[in-house]
């Protein structure tokens, strides 16, 4: 076997036996504080749940008194991508949380509300220290 397919498959081993939840490495699994700012109608602090599995994760949240039980998550690249199904009326919206991530600590980011498949709200974040709520 020539040595460029050694290495490909090498490659593709190590990608698949990392996972893109742990890409970056550490732990994501854990409850976060994050905080919105900026925003028009989301300002505010919430706990963010991410339980960590190979491919991912599931996700949920409470923010203000609300709980959204059913989201999902993924960290590739060193940034991590949490989406909240949101209940609407007549059809779902996501609430979606993308920050850094590295090393099983998350930093800032951006937090977009998705309603009708459009942005209807969004605005800065940040996490608290995991397992800070």
């Amino acid at each position: 076997m020539p040595f460029l397919q050694r290495a490909v498959i090498a490659a593709t081993a190590i990608v698949f036996c990392a996972g893109p939840a742990n890409a970056r490495g550490g732990s994501y699994s854990g409850a976060w504080p994050v905080t919105i700012t900026g925003s028009q109608f989301g300002n505010g602090t919430g706990c963010l749940t991410l339980t960590q599995n190979a491919s991912g994760g599931s996700a949920s949240l409470v923010f203000d008194n609300q709980k959204y039980p059913y989201g999902s998550f993924v960290v590739v690249n060193g940034i991590l991508v949490a989406n909240i199904t949101e209940p609407l009326y007549g059809q779902n919206g996501a609430l979606m949380f993308i920050a850094h991530a590295s090393h099983g600590h998350i930093g800032k980011g951006v937090y977009e509300n998705i309603e009708g498949g459009s942005n209807f709200d969004f605005g800065a974040l940040s996490f608290g220290m995991k397992n800070g709520c």
